[in-house]
Protein backbone atom coordinates (compact mmCIF):
# COMPACT_ATOMS: atom_id res chain seq x y z
CA UNK A 1 0.00 0.00 0.00
CA UNK A 2 2.79 2.58 0.96
CA UNK A 3 4.67 1.77 -2.40
CA UNK A 4 1.04 2.16 -4.06
CA UNK A 5 0.72 5.77 -2.73
CA UNK A 6 4.98 6.55 -3.30
CA UNK A 7 3.96 5.66 -7.35
CA UNK A 8 1.39 8.52 -7.18
CA UNK A 9 3.79 11.16 -5.89
CA UNK A 10 5.55 11.11 -9.54
CA UNK A 11 3.06 11.54 -11.77
CA UNK A 12 1.69 14.18 -14.20
CA UNK A 13 -1.60 15.66 -13.12
CA UNK A 14 -2.84 17.23 -16.42
CA UNK A 15 -2.65 15.37 -19.36
CA UNK A 16 -1.93 12.51 -17.92
CA UNK A 17 -3.47 9.22 -20.47
CA UNK A 18 -5.46 7.07 -17.95
CA UNK A 19 -8.42 4.87 -18.56
CA UNK A 20 -11.86 6.57 -17.66
CA UNK A 21 -13.10 5.87 -14.34
CA UNK A 22 -16.61 5.39 -15.40
CA UNK A 23 -19.88 7.49 -14.67
CA UNK A 24 -18.75 10.44 -12.60
CA UNK A 25 -20.02 10.09 -8.69
CA UNK A 26 -21.18 13.02 -6.30
CA UNK A 27 -18.58 13.70 -3.52
CA UNK A 28 -20.98 12.37 -0.88
CA UNK A 29 -20.79 8.74 -1.87
CA UNK A 30 -17.30 9.38 -1.33
CA UNK A 31 -17.52 11.09 1.99
CA UNK A 32 -20.28 8.63 3.05
CA UNK A 33 -18.62 5.72 2.40
CA UNK A 34 -14.67 6.10 1.67
CA UNK A 35 -13.45 2.36 3.15
CA UNK A 36 -15.08 1.38 -0.03
CA UNK A 37 -13.14 3.46 -2.15
CA UNK A 38 -9.89 3.19 -1.10
CA UNK A 39 -7.34 2.76 -3.68
CA UNK A 40 -10.37 3.38 -6.25
CA UNK A 41 -10.38 5.77 -9.76
CA UNK A 42 -12.95 7.91 -9.64
CA UNK A 43 -14.57 10.67 -11.28
CA UNK A 44 -15.44 13.67 -9.78
CA UNK A 45 -17.59 17.38 -11.00
CA UNK A 46 -16.98 20.26 -9.02
CA UNK A 47 -15.96 23.60 -8.29
CA UNK A 48 -12.03 24.43 -7.14
CA UNK A 49 -12.06 25.79 -4.01
CA UNK A 50 -8.93 27.31 -1.72
CA UNK A 51 -6.16 26.86 -3.92
CA UNK A 52 -3.02 26.38 -2.17
CA UNK A 53 0.53 26.34 -3.97
CA UNK A 54 2.93 24.39 -1.69
CA UNK A 55 6.58 24.66 -0.99
CA UNK A 56 8.75 21.64 -2.50
CA UNK A 57 9.19 18.33 -0.06
CA UNK A 58 10.96 15.75 0.39
CA UNK A 59 10.38 11.94 -0.14
CA UNK A 60 11.04 9.57 2.81
CA UNK A 61 13.54 8.31 0.26
CA UNK A 62 15.20 12.01 0.00
CA UNK A 63 13.87 13.30 -3.65
CA UNK A 64 12.34 16.29 -3.72
CA UNK A 65 8.84 17.09 -5.04
CA UNK A 66 7.96 20.84 -6.65
CA UNK A 67 4.64 22.40 -8.20
CA UNK A 68 2.33 20.56 -5.39
CA UNK A 69 -0.67 21.48 -4.24
CA UNK A 70 -3.88 21.14 -2.82
CA UNK A 71 -7.84 22.36 -2.85
CA UNK A 72 -10.69 20.96 -2.37
CA UNK A 73 -13.53 20.70 -4.67
CA UNK A 74 -17.12 20.84 -4.10
CA UNK A 75 -20.48 19.69 -5.68
CA UNK A 76 -24.19 20.24 -4.55
CA UNK A 77 -23.74 17.63 -1.95
CA UNK A 78 -20.16 18.07 -0.20
CA UNK A 79 -16.42 19.24 -0.29
CA UNK A 80 -13.34 16.75 -0.61
CA UNK A 81 -9.46 17.42 -0.23
CA UNK A 82 -7.81 17.05 -3.19
CA UNK A 83 -3.64 16.63 -3.32
CA UNK A 84 -2.02 17.17 -6.21
CA UNK A 85 1.68 15.50 -5.93
CA UNK A 86 3.60 17.86 -8.64
CA UNK A 87 6.85 16.65 -10.18
CA UNK A 88 9.61 14.73 -8.30
CA UNK A 89 13.14 14.66 -8.92
CA UNK A 90 13.05 17.70 -11.52
CA UNK A 91 13.06 21.49 -10.31
CA UNK A 92 10.71 23.30 -11.33
CA UNK A 93 8.50 26.13 -10.63
CA UNK A 94 4.76 26.56 -12.10
CA UNK A 95 1.56 27.83 -10.84
CA UNK A 96 -1.34 25.28 -9.99
CA UNK A 97 -3.34 23.61 -13.20
CA UNK A 98 -6.64 24.95 -11.38
CA UNK A 99 -8.05 27.99 -10.21
CA UNK A 100 -10.66 29.49 -7.62
CA UNK A 101 -14.06 29.11 -8.86
CA UNK A 102 -13.14 26.50 -11.74
CA UNK A 103 -15.28 23.81 -12.93
CA UNK A 104 -13.62 20.89 -13.42
CA UNK A 105 -13.65 16.72 -13.92
CA UNK A 106 -11.09 15.50 -11.94
CA UNK A 107 -10.28 11.58 -12.41
CA UNK A 108 -8.16 10.57 -8.96
CA UNK A 109 -7.87 7.96 -6.20
CA UNK A 110 -9.62 8.21 -3.28
CA UNK A 111 -6.83 7.44 -0.30
CA UNK A 112 -9.61 6.47 2.70
CA UNK A 113 -8.49 7.09 6.59
CA UNK A 114 -6.91 4.17 8.23
CA UNK A 115 -5.61 2.64 5.52
CA UNK A 116 -2.11 3.61 6.12
CA UNK A 117 -0.03 5.20 3.38
CA UNK A 118 0.99 8.73 2.89
CA UNK A 119 -1.28 11.94 2.58
CA UNK A 120 -0.04 15.44 1.24
CA UNK A 121 -0.48 18.44 3.47
CA UNK A 122 1.52 21.92 4.46
CA UNK A 123 3.90 20.01 5.72
CA UNK A 124 4.58 17.82 2.50
CA UNK A 125 3.96 13.95 2.73
CA UNK A 126 2.88 12.70 6.00
CA UNK A 127 1.99 9.18 6.79
CA UNK A 128 -1.97 8.82 7.01
CA UNK A 129 -1.73 6.75 10.50
CA UNK A 130 -1.00 10.37 11.99
CA UNK A 131 -4.17 11.64 11.17
CA UNK A 132 -7.23 9.70 11.75
CA UNK A 133 -10.12 10.53 9.26
CA UNK A 134 -7.91 12.01 6.46
CA UNK A 135 -10.09 11.77 2.99
CA UNK A 136 -8.22 12.82 -0.20
CA UNK A 137 -8.74 11.97 -3.18
CA UNK A 138 -5.00 12.40 -5.09
CA UNK A 139 -5.12 14.13 -8.71
CA UNK A 140 -4.82 11.91 -11.44
CA UNK A 141 -6.30 14.35 -14.58
CA UNK A 142 -7.80 17.35 -14.36
CA UNK A 143 -9.90 18.63 -17.33
CA UNK A 144 -11.34 22.25 -17.05
CA UNK A 145 -15.36 22.11 -18.07
CA UNK A 146 -16.56 24.62 -20.04
CA UNK A 147 -18.07 27.82 -18.82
Amino acid sequence: MIVLALLWLGRSVVGSSCASAAEPLTIREIVDDPKSFHLKQVTLLGTVRNVTPLDPYKLPAGTTCYGAYLFYLEDETASINVAAFGRCGIPTVKDPDVEEGQRIELIATIQAPSHGGYYLSFQGVTVAGEREGVIQAVADRITPLPE
